[in-house]
């Protein structure tokens, strides 16, 4: 299973998924004789790098909001 693949988080990867989509319109044989799975791997290799994007920018804000709470909690200790 795969995430919805039209979302706002994936607009790097729309020119492939449109591809994907192309090639699964072309009927069922054309699918179960794998010839979209060459576009469905860089379908998948696209949400990997979006999705490792978009974790690696949570984790910098988290660090940046944890970081502005232990200094609030320092000044607290520091001036009780």
């Amino acid at each position: 299973m795969h995430p919805h693949l039209h979302t706002k988080d994936n607009g790097g990867c729309e020119e492939i998924m449109n591809a994907l989509e192309e090639c699964h319109a072309r009927g069922f044989l054309w699918k179960s004789m794998g010839m979209c799975s060459d576009v469905k791997t860089q379908v998948n290799k696209c949400l990997r790098r979006e999705r490792l994007e978009r974790t690696a920018h949570n984790r910098e804000v988290a660090k940046a909001k944890k970081e502005k709470i232990n200094a609030i909690f320092a000044e607290i200790d520091a001036n009780s």
